[in-house]
């Protein structure tokens, strides 16, 4: 059973869902979307022993705080606050595509809060631009729904899956601040940073993440600190296409790799 608190953090009243007792496991959602679709994830993961911490970013549902301004390292203090607020630490953190970032930036800025970190169907280090602004089209209210489909289905969601799904679920103003938040942080300042292990969770049609692609992170910081697991049929959405078998891979993964 899930419950969900308001917490005020400095500068910031976060929404924040909390499902099951044990261990922490924080879940962050991707661009401009909410945390609700975690819903399946949070049901097994608090089914295995673990509690489900889902920090719903500035600007979407009941979260509050300044839009403008930001950066990566500010939408990973928020996080940072909340756990802090449950005196959780220390947390797997498991963030989705965007998420991903918001995840690995706190785990180097505030290492002594994450025991792991999780990437869902996290992009490669580069990819075309024109993904991004295919990304713009799937999150464009304005937009017929048809065409918003089509986006979808070829960026998002691989053969098989219903990409109406996530016709909803985008927070404007949420992407606005999140989007701004990557074009002021260095990417290289992070990306070459990883101090707890890293679980690689690829979609096996994720088009942000090619087949060459897929020993990237391996390349970056070995095996030993890297696990990699692929989640075939799937494609960037993975947390809709896949939820179980994504809670599956993590809850094997904290319990073999992180003890």
């Amino acid at each position: 059973m899930s419950h969900t608190r308001l917490v005020e953090i400095p500068g910031a009243e976060l929404e924040v869902r909390l499902e099951g007792e044990g261990p922490a496991v924080v879940l962050l959602p991707s661009l401009g979307r909410d945390s609700y679709e975690f819903d399946p994830i949070a049901s097994d993961l608090a089914a295995a022993g673990f509690t489900a911490l889902r920090p719903q970013p500035r600007g979407i549902g009941s979260s509050r705080g300044p839009m403008t301004g930001l950066d990566l390292h500010d939408l990973a203090g928020d996080v940072a606050a909340v756990i802090e607020h449950f005196d959780a630490a220390p947390v797997v953190v498991a963030g989705h595509a965007f998420g991903h970032y918001v995840a690995r930036v706190l785990a180097a800025d505030r290492p002594e809060l994450v025991r792991g970190v999780a990437v869902l169907a996290a992009g490669a280090r580069r990819f075309p631009a024109s993904l991004t602004e295919r990304v713009a089209k799937c999150s464009d209210l304005s937009l017929p729904d048809d065409e918003r489909l089509v986006h979808l289905r070829d960026v998002f969601f691989a053969e098989g899956h219903d990409p109406a799904v996530w016709l909803d679920g985008w927070w404007p103003d949420a992407i606005v601040s999140q989007r701004a938040a990557m074009a002021a942080t260095d990417k290289e300042s992070w990306w070459t940073v990883a101090p707890s292990p890293l679980l690689d969770v690829q979609a096996g049609e994720d088009v942000f993440r090619p087949a060459e692609t897929r020993g990237e992170l391996v390349d970056e910081f070995g095996s030993e600190l890297v696990s990699t697991a692929v989640v075939p049929g799937c494609g960037h959405a993975l947390v809709p296409e896949s939820p179980h078998e994504v809670a599956r891979i993590l809850v094997e993964w904290i319990r073999t790799r992180l003890g």
